[in-house]
């Protein structure tokens, strides 16, 4: 459950490692497929390249996960932070989406379903996740796109 925050609240945290905190990332399993599926996509659809990722397992991404309330190591656990504010689960997704513009602002249209709704889709799709998509290692996918924006 994603505990609210003040804007860039992460810069004051002991806990959090310093770090050049771009206005757009997201904090993702860098074990899952869907995962590594997801940072292909941003990748691919970032035009502005103004998005980075941040791997979980990092230092910096356990911090970050605990410091919203998160446990880094539950499955449900996604976060997209934009302008210092925090996002998580189909929400962030959402506005992954809107933020990249373009034919994706359409996932916006998910938002008519009722939030339990909402909450159980992405409750078993996390859940499920290595057994639908497999494991893959963000950390180290050739993509050179893919690596110019993890910070860890």
């Amino acid at each position: 459950m994603l505990t609210t925050q003040a804007p860039y609240s992460f810069v004051d945290d002991p806990h959090v490692p310093e770090f050049d905190s771009p206005e757009h990332f997201t904090v993702m399993d860098a074990t899952c497929g869907l995962c590594a599926k997801g940072a292909r996509w941003i990748a691919r659809n970032d035009t502005q390249e103004k998005f980075r990722i941040v791997p979980m397992q990092s230092a910096l991404g356990t911090a970050l996960m605990r410091h919203y309330g998160m446990d880094p190591a539950d499955p449900l656990s996604w976060l997209y932070v934009r302008y210092g504010v925090a996002f998580a689960s189909l929400d962030a997704v959402i506005r992954v989406g809107q933020d990249l513009g373009g034919r994706w602002r359409c996932l916006r249209v998910v938002r008519i379903l009722p939030g339990a709704v909402q909450n159980s889709i992405y409750a078993w799709v996390a859940r499920n996740r290595y057994r639908l998509l497999g494991r893959a290692d963000l950390c180290s996918m050739p993509d050179p796109d893919i690596q110019s924006r993890l910070l860890q």
